[in-house]
């Protein structure tokens, strides 16, 4: 073991989208810090930020059925899909400063304007449909969304999805036109090159963080093989980001803070169907969002998606869900094995009885043949041929687990902090909407661990000029919800922001 004397202020371990959006924050708002990032593999972004490892989708809640459950007395639920609307507006402030500040690329290299959509079969489904659009249509951030139960209308709005289908079928859509596309792995690669560029940062390729443990006067030390040569070394820091996505929950176990008890993973593998006919590709221009199976977990709801990657544009399907044992794409099959301890067996064993029908769900998805996952584009887009898909790899994603008095243990969809008390490490696990509520998050863990900072009048007026609605809602605020929106679209080069002030 070789021993650093190399102190930071802050370390960041994994190198994808969360660690990028702190690292960023931290450097634009507390410049003086020394940050190092360690990172596991030889490339920034390149597990779940990456472009064909997630959905690409700007989370704003428009389409995503699943973030606006039915409640028991039969009304729909929009309080999910109000706050990933306002924590994507908040995200593309943050870019757009980032933007006007030279230190991100070309806007469509990484956003694009796409119509968000849902598309729903069935009397029931459009019922709920209808009821969810009435909910969310008051709100300026979903004021600008259509519905309609019109063939004709819907044909002219996806006509690849309508070619084929019985006239006489019950459906119903909603749009949105100002809807995203964003390529997060070019985001991640932008923001590293922009901390690269600072002599207070310090990013470490190929480097595993191994283990780490608090001295007695609260000083993280850190231990780090280089996958090149197994050389190990340590270093130390002041505070703590666990960022590493499915990685995160072994290395919070290895900090050993109490507040990490009781956590578990269950790990959820992604699969597309891909198309790459250039034909069929241009023809349809949307991200369609439907209802997912019963059981089944929130990042397998079906969607029918354009991508645009680098000037590229592509269409796909999915996700299939799958199992695998691995925490992350590039992991190990020991993962989910190594991560069982005494603390949270009996969680994970109590979520497993309590989600039968999602164990259900993933054996028959594991099961799947090509002909099965076909059936399931065709309902979506009847004429499709089976030659123009092919099966690819997205993503693997960690679902939380937790303690529970009452059942023992829950899986918990979505995303949580994990904070020592003493606020010197944070772990961020969890999966989507992560990506594009990045923001948002990293600034409630700074909030939460560097509470003294982020209150003194300088760090506030430096929030207010790269977010300008920093502080204020975005939910109860329509006029500031639609100029900010006006700005950002400007900045990134979106639609028409004539439409942004429609209702102004």
């Amino acid at each position: 073991m070789v021993r650093s004397d190399t102190n930071y202020d802050i370390v960041l371990i994994g190198a994808g989208i969360m660690s990028a959006t702190l690292g960023v924050l931290v450097h634009e708002l507390m410049p003086d810090l020394r940050i190092a990032i360690y990172e596991r593999l030889d490339k920034v972004g390149a597990e779940s930020s990456a472009a064909w490892n997630n959905a690409g989708t700007g989370h704003s809640g428009f389409c995503e059925l699943n973030y606006t459950p039915v409640l028991e007395n039969g009304t729909v639920d929009i309080s999910k899909a109000l706050s990933i609307g306002a924590a994507f507006e908040v995200s593309k402030q943050f870019w757009a400063y980032l933007k006007e500040m030279h230190h991100l690329p070309d806007a469509h290299l990484f956003i694009n304007d796409i119509d968000h959509m849902s598309f729903v079969i069935g009397e029931e489904n459009v019922q709920f449909l209808k009821e969810r659009y009435k909910a969310m249509q008051p709100y300026a951030l979903f004021e600008d969304m259509l519905y309609t139960e019109d063939h004709a209308q819907i044909m002219e709005w996806i006509p690849l999805m309508m070619e084929g289908r019985d006239p006489n079928q019950k459906i119903a859509a909603t749009r949105m036109e100002i809807g995203t596309d964003v390529n997060f792995g070019a985001i991640t690669r932008a923001l590293i090159q922009y901390l690269q560029s600072s002599e207070r940062v310090s990013l470490f390729l190929g480097n595993q963080v191994e283990d780490l443990c608090q001295t007695k006067d609260g000083i993280w030390e850190i231990e780090i093989e280089d996958r090149s040569n197994r050389k190990k070394t340590k270093v130390s820091a002041r505070f703590v980001f666990i960022g590493a996505g499915g990685g995160s929950l072994p290395l919070l176990e290895k900090s050993d803070i109490p507040e990490g008890r009781g956590y578990g993973g269950f790990p959820v593998s992604g699969q597309w169907m891909r198309c790459d006919n250039p034909k069929i590709i241009a023809r349809h221009e949307a991200k369609v969002y439907g209802k997912a199976d019963e059981g089944s977990p929130p990042m397998s709801v079906p969607h029918l998606d354009t991508r645009y990657i680098g000037a590229k544009q592509a269409l796909l399907f999915g996700p299939y869900a799958g199992f695998s044992t691995k925490f992350l794409k590039n992991g190990s099959y020991f993962d989910l094995p190594l991560s069982l301890e005494v603390h949270n067996i009996w969680p994970l064993i109590s979520a497993g009885f309590h989600n039968f029908k999602l164990t259900k769900y993933l054996i028959r998805q594991v099961f799947q043949s090509d002909d099965d996952r076909f059936e399931a584009i065709k309902k979506y887009y009847p004429t499709a041929k089976k030659e123009d898909w092919k099966l690819a790899i997205a993503g693997q994603r960690v679902q939380i687990i937790k303690k529970d008095k009452e059942e023992g243990g829950v899986l918990q969809f979505g995303t949580e902090i994990v904070c020592a008390q003493d606020k010197s490490l944070a772990a961020l696990l969890g999966a989507s909407p992560g990506a594009s509520t990045a923001v948002s998050i990293m600034l409630d863990l700074l909030n939460q661990c560097f509470s003294q900072e982020m209150q003194s009048d300088a760090v506030k007026n430096k929030l207010v000029q790269i977010i300008p609605s920093y502080g204020q809602s975005l939910i109860q605020n329509g006029n500031l919800c639609r100029e900010v929106r006006k700005r950002t679209a400007r900045i990134l080069e979106l639609i028409d922001t004539k439409r942004y002030s429609s209702s102004s």
